[in-house]
């Protein structure tokens, strides 16, 4: 069975040059940069679909480090961040207001680095060393009960970061994406084993005898089945 004591395998893009890029983003996974994490924006710049100048958490040090993944020459560097995508600044880590936190669970979800305890209608509460800093707990929270506290003083950026961290952020995220794709596997595989069970015994378990009609759910069933199986293959 797998579990953070085994090793899992870190992300592979699909060519060097996105590698190259991947390996010196942050890998706080907040999205700003406005792709879904950070293995998707090291390759929209390795086909020229995004700047490197989008990312806040790495600030301008992280745009000489893309630079330098790339071979960019200085004279071509951006001279600033894309405002667009957020400036750069301080090391932060979400507080939960334990006061209003309704125990919704959205914030858990959203976390990257699962670094938000708690269950349903339960208090949460955040593990500080685990927490990368992204903010999207903060915009999924309801009743805006999360705050993103500074805790880097006057260093931002990569100053405010460590390649240690961003390793481990790596790795918690490796792990979060793995048990999100098993929990959507498993839950495929109760469902077609409940569509093949409901196709099996169809007869005894309808309240309708009609043949035509049973024929027309069985069909139904059957396109779902195989919908599935095709997806699954895919």
């Amino acid at each position: 069975m797998t579990s953070r004591n085994l090793p899992l395998p870190v992300p592979t893009l699909p060519d060097a040059r996105a590698q190259a890029i991947h390996r010196v983003l942050p890998q706080t996974q907040c999205q700003r940069c406005g792709y879904p994490d950070c293995a998707g924006y090291a390759q929209a710049i390795a086909t020229a679909e995004a700047g490197i100048d989008q990312c806040p958490p790495g600030g301008v040090e992280g745009m000489q480090r893309i630079a330098a993944a790339i071979g960019l020459e200085e004279a071509r560097l951006p001279a600033a961040l894309n405002p667009e995508f957020g400036q750069e600044g301080p090391m932060t880590v979400a507080v939960i207001d334990e006061a209003w936190c309704i125990g919704c669970t959205l914030c858990i979800k959203a976390c990257p680095t699962d670094a938000i305890l708690g269950s349903n209608k339960r208090m949460h509460t955040v593990v500080e060393p685990l927490c990368t800093g992204c903010d999207l707990c903060a915009i999924a929270c309801p009743v805006d009960c999360i705050a993103m506290e500074p805790i880097s003083g006057e260093r931002s950026g990569w100053d405010a970061w460590s390649p240690a961290l961003a390793q481990q952020a790596l790795e918690r995220y490796t792990f979060h994406q793995f048990q999100l794709q098993r929990a959507e596997a498993e839950n495929a595989d109760r469902l077609e084993a409940k569509a093949e069970h409901k196709l099996e015994h169809l007869e005894e378990q309808s309240l309708h005898t009609d043949p035509v009609v049973l024929d027309k759910k069985r069909a139904i069933i059957e396109a779902a089945l195989a919908k599935a199986r095709a997806r699954r293959q895919s």
